[in-house]
């Protein structure tokens, strides 16, 4: 039997410590301090599209992203923070996806959105060891919508997604409709060895991003890919404590509504909000996928030392 073995060879785990050496070694230069926060949280994310892994035993959860206890510190007065570690996700599980994954998460005193997505392109390029010289694309989401027909995905009716999605089965809102669309039909065409920052995301998917002061129905959100790959998603932080609950409560309904296992609000997060989240930018990105891209991986296990646990 060999199931004992692990899923990534000797020299792809030292490459992989190279790059966790190299991620530290970036934000050190750049007076960013790391930080360890809490697996357990007694909340997990209300989210739709992202289920928390329940531990029986204690009643918490394993957390999804360190996002939370990061703003919680940034209220604080902390500073510039990073984080780089394990997180959990139910249900997740293929050639990009694991239940457990490495996440490197970090936020930026007084940044933008733009300002940020480009110190994520100096990041992947640094652990890539390429120059300023690689491509990069800057995409509108909504213009991201042309490479289906010219679909225009904010005036669209929901017959019209379905219709666009047939093998999809369930009761989906335009959201995931609009959301399966760019994975499945139009992330799979972004060329190879392109960084594509995807921009202008709806206001329906803010998540914990403002809204554009000079158009809001857009979000200030971005995601960055590598050829087809997705690697990270930022925001410039919401800060309004009032309408981060109503998103919270926005999505209780949603997940309601589509028989998704209901979820507490964080309230520790929102008390840090009103005693004041500072105006910030902050980014998730996928370590485990940033290996397989610069390593042309085409299954998280081979970057992974025990894949299957």
């Amino acid at each position: 039997m060999t199931a004992w073995r692990p899923t990534a060879g000797a020299e792809m785990l030292r490459r992989r410590a190279e790059m966790l050496h190299e991620i530290r070694v970036f934000f050190h230069e750049r007076g960013v301090c790391e930080v360890q926060t809490p697996l357990l949280t007694r909340f997990g994310i209300t989210d739709v599209n992202i289920d928390s892994l329940a531990v029986a035993r204690t009643g918490e959860f394993l957390r999804t992203s360190p996002e939370y206890c990061h703003k919680r510190l940034l209220a604080s007065g902390f500073g510039d923070l990073y984080e780089l570690g394990p997180v959990f996700r139910a249900g997740e599980s293929g050639r990009w996806h694991r239940t457990e994954f490495t996440l490197l998460e970090w936020y930026r005193i007084g940044w933008d959105w733009r300002h940020l997505a480009l110190e994520v392109l100096d990041l992947i390029r640094r652990c890539a060891g390429v120059d300023e010289g690689e491509t990069v694309r800057w995409l509108d989401w909504r213009d991201a919508f042309a490479a289906l027909d010219d679909l225009d995905p904010q005036r669209c009716d929901l017959a019209e997604l379905r219709r666009l999605c047939p093998e999809l089965e369930g009761d989906c809102d335009r959201d995931m409709l609009l959301d399966y669309l760019l994975a499945a039909r139009i992330q799979p065409g972004f060329p190879a060895g392109t960084l594509t920052v995807l921009h202008g995301f709806p206001a329906s998917q803010a998540a914990l991003a403002r809204l554009d002061p000079t158009d809001p129905g857009r979000a200030e959100r971005f995601e960055v890919f590598l050829g087809p790959i997705e690697l990270a998603n930022g925001y410039r932080e919401l800060t309004d404590p009032a309408v981060q609950r109503g998103r919270f409560e926005a999505d209780t309904r949603r997940r309601a509504a589509l028989n998704h296992v209901p979820m507490p609000i964080d309230e520790r997060l929102l008390s840090a909000m009103r005693h004041g989240l500072p105006e910030c930018a902050g980014v998730a990105l996928g370590v485990d996928r940033l290996l397989m891209a610069i390593e042309g991986c085409d299954d998280i296990a081979a970057v992974q030392a025990f894949a299957d646990g």
